[in-house]
């Protein structure tokens, strides 16, 4: 089930991660009362849970340095509520949408996706996965609105197998600032991955380098940064866990049913690609075009 949980990331991440990267996602989080990028993110990201402080945040979202998120709550919450802000994302994210899919917004592989979706991240487990849990206990939107029922099923599948991963990361004893290490020297970032995580997590040279020399010291870097052989499988491990775990919302769900959910995906997916709504390499790590 790894290889299918691996497909459906590819395939509901694209649908779920244009909010992130959205012309106007600043002025949408704006127009709630937020201030920058950084606050829109992560007060949008974590409304789900309520209006918490910066070291729930931290621990859940895993591989921000500590002070970027401190910048951003709780200050946020004295200038929006959850529910504001839950609005201003759910509004963002289909406008976003339609206007990467065009007329595939309102056709049928949007409402057979949304159906299947729908089905699934209901009874996705959320055992020790408070992101997907917090998003699972949001109101599913109409059934008129079956964009809108897409992007809530993604979002929690996305968040279920982001919590799977920060396990997966933490059985590992691999740290935030680590990962992302690991992640960039595994290339699945691009040829700047170190600078592009680096920035986008805002980690400091020292603390970047101090990360490096972890990793070196366990014997899964080289001294250029390279992965060595013990690193490819060390990374490999987490990838392997995280799909397992990620497995798990899937498990029950028919073959049929998620072969129905995959046709129906493809071309929306891959329109997202063709429309750059998700550019590649970005700091999400998924690669939007289609496979080979």
């Amino acid at each position: 089930m790894g290889d299918v949980a691996r497909r459906f990331w590819r395939l509901l991440e694209p649908i779920h991660g244009v909010v992130y990267f959205a012309p106007d996602a600043r002025a949408r989080f704006d127009a709630v009362g937020l201030r920058g990028f950084g606050m829109g993110y992560f007060a949008s990201r974590s409304a789900a849970l309520g209006p918490v402080g910066p070291e729930v945040v931290t621990a859940a979202f895993y591989v921000f340095e500590p002070s970027m998120v401190a910048r951003a709550l709780p200050d946020a919450w004295t200038r929006a509520s959850p529910e504001a802000v839950l609005a201003a994302r759910a509004e963002l994210a289909d406008v976003t949408l339609r206007g990467a899919l065009g007329p595939l917004a309102d056709g049928e592989e949007v409402a057979a996706a949304a159906e299947v979706a729908i089905g699934i991240a209901r009874e996705v487990p959320i055992g020790g996965r408070p992101l997907a849990a917090a998003h699972r206990a949001l109101p599913i939107p109409p059934d008129a609105r079956p964009l809108a029922r897409l992007w809530w099923a993604a979002t929690v599948l996305r968040e279920h197998r982001g919590d799977g991963h920060v396990a997966a990361l933490l059985t590992a004893d691999v740290d935030p600032c680590a990962a992302l290490v690991l992640a960039a020297a595994a290339g699945a970032y691009g040829e700047a991955g170190a600078k592009l995580l680096q920035t986008n997590r805002r980690w400091s040279d020292e603390a970047w380098a101090a990360a490096t020399a972890r990793l070196a010291g366990r014997g899964w870097l080289d001294d250029d940064g390279t992965l060595t052989a013990a690193g490819v499988r060390g990374h490999q491990r987490i990838e392997d866990t995280t799909d397992r775990l990620a497995a798990t919302a899937y498990a029950s769900t028919p073959a049929d049913d998620l072969d129905r959910l995959a046709e129906a995906l493809r071309p929306l997916a891959a329109r997202i690609a063709d429309t750059n709504a998700l550019p590649y390499p970005n700091p999400i790590g998924v690669d939007p075009r289609p496979g080979p």
